[in-house]
């Protein structure tokens, strides 16, 4: 949503540009009507540059890298959570003995640091496991809130000047409108 946001910001300043550039162009127009001696300026004064057509009709907005990474990363998380966990797994038998071969070296490795009851040391485990994707998901999470965060920054940034240029614009909007009804 904030890309397509973004999106919309940047075609809103693009609007906004075009806008601009063609109150210059009347306000040439206008200045050649007035009098002559303005139609002599505008004559020898360079004219405005051409903006550039886009491709497409729409232009390109890059989200922030870290806004990316963060929905990549969370995407990845979410792809290996449905594929461990037991309600959203695929029925996939060939990965059921990687699991079964994993559990039994964790297991093996990590036997002196659970009690010798066998009860208590699974009840351990699996805290430990949901500890772990606790952990995981609050990864996720914090990334995912950081790149949000920047591009909202971004977006603050772009707000702040197209706010700008539409004060600019509207004081210049109303300064065209006055010369053309003194006219």
């Amino acid at each position: 949503e904030l890309v397509r946001q973004g999106e919309a910001l940047k075609r809103t300043e693009q609007m906004v540009d075009k806008m601009d550039q063609d109150l210059k162009t009347s306000q040439r127009h206008i200045n050649s009507i007035k009098s002559v001696w303005g139609g002599l300026v505008n004559y020898f004064k360079a004219k405005p540059p051409e903006s550039k057509p886009e491709q497409n009709g729409t232009p390109e907005y890059y989200a922030n890298s870290r806004l990316k990474e963060a929905m990549m990363s969370s995407k990845e998380q979410e792809s290996k959570y449905q594929e461990c966990h037991p309600n959203l797994r695929k029925l996939d038998n060939s990965g059921l003995l990687t699991l079964f071969y994993t559990e039994y070296l964790v297991s093996s490795v990590q036997r002196d640091s659970y009690p010798k009851n066998q009860q208590l040391r699974a009840y351990h485990q699996k805290i430990d496991n949901n500890l772990d994707e606790m952990s995981s998901g609050l990864s996720r999470l914090k990334n995912l809130a950081l790149g949000l965060q920047t591009e909202i920054d971004k977006q603050d940034d772009t707000l702040d000047r197209l706010t700008k240029k539409v004060e600019a614009l509207d004081v210049n909007i109303k300064s065209t409108d006055k010369k053309v009804r003194q006219l």
